[in-house]
């Protein structure tokens, strides 16, 4: 009998481990998939933003005011993210959660 328990205990913690490799291999897998993407995604908006000033200082006939207003843009966009951290923070938070645990 306890030598069907040590086994079983061998396994369990065997299982464990493959278990935990699975789930470590694909939060790297995505992890790398996430900053690829964010790289990217970086290129992409910078060069739209240079674009998009670039057209609003045309409209104007002044393109410090096109750079202006994308920036202030941002600047709006962050007081939202400020604003909302809390929810921001909780929701990322819940989402890992869910994907360590699925």
């Amino acid at each position: 009998m306890i030598e069907t328990i040590k086994e079983y205990a061998s396994k369990r913690i065997d299982l464990l481990k493959i278990e935990a490799t699975e789930k470590s291999s694909l939060s790297a897998g995505l992890i790398t998939y996430f900053v690829v993407l964010l790289v990217a995604f970086t290129f992409f908006i910078i060069l739209f933003n240079f674009g998009i000033a670039f057209l609003i200082g045309k409209a104007l006939d002044n393109t410090s005011y096109g750079f202006l207003i994308v920036a202030a843009f941002y600047v709006v966009v962050m007081a939202f993210i400020i604003a909302f951290k809390t929810k921001i923070v909780n929701g990322v938070a819940d989402q890992v959660i869910k994907f360590l645990n699925h």
